[in-house]
């Protein structure tokens, strides 16, 4: 525990929250006991690991993954090497003009990846927001799975909408106002909330076909 909260570093810590959550209500057992274990899901901060998240907004992961390699066979992961690239290089990698446009911008700014670490959720989400074409969504994502914050859960993600909207059998699908307020009560565990539900999703496509 440090003074902004639990850190998630490996599986037996997020194994910790899953089984937190599934005493807390019995619904998250339900989910567990269909997806199993809980991945991990950490990637490195850092300039690199904000890159990838804004590659993958917006579109699927087989789209982003397939852009990722992309971008690593070009030698673009690094803020000199896109900066070099410049638009051009980055669109020829994969991105569209925004993202490109975007990775840019991320490269030339100066964020301090390491100091952001003694900052509390709301004055990460500040800094990193404060940058053009990173929204809540690509901020929240960064700190629950670069930075390992354990309390966090990105309630505007469709995924995560469309998979509380089955397990706790809502009406319609929650907006990021009423699903955040839901959230609540998985404190201090919600990026692993995060993750049952995001398990679940897959497992919902999956049996519809999808």
């Amino acid at each position: 525990m440090t003074r902004t909260g639990r850190i998630i570093r490996n599986d037996d810590d997020v194994a910790e929250g899953a089984a937190w959550l599934a005493q807390c209500d019995p619904r998250f057992a339900q989910i567990l006991a269909q997806t199993g274990p809980l991945p991990l899901r950490l990637k490195p901060d850092g300039f690199g690991g904000l890159l990838e998240i804004i590659i993958s907004q917006q579109v699927s992961v087989a789209s982003a993954s397939a852009i990722r390699v992309r971008m690593s066979e070009a030698g673009l992961t690094a803020k000199d090497a896109v900066i070099a690239a410049g638009e051009d290089g980055l669109r020829a990698a994969g991105l569209s003009r925004p993202k490109a446009r975007y990775a840019m911008i991320l490269a030339r700014d100066t964020l301090d990846y390491d100091g952001l670490h003694g900052l509390n959720d709301a004055d990460v989400m500040a800094r990193l927001t404060a940058i053009t074409g990173i929204g809540p969504w690509t901020a929240q994502i960064y700190i629950m799975f670069c930075m390992g914050r354990a309390d966090l859960f990105p309630a505007g993600d469709l995924a995560l909408q469309v998979a509380a909207q089955d397990v706790f059998g809502l009406e319609s699908r929650p907006k990021p106002d009423v699903l955040s307020a839901l959230a609540q009560d998985w404190s201090p565990w919600r990026s692993v909330a995060a993750r049952a539900l995001f398990a679940y999703y897959r497992i919902l496509k999956n049996r519809e076909g999808l």
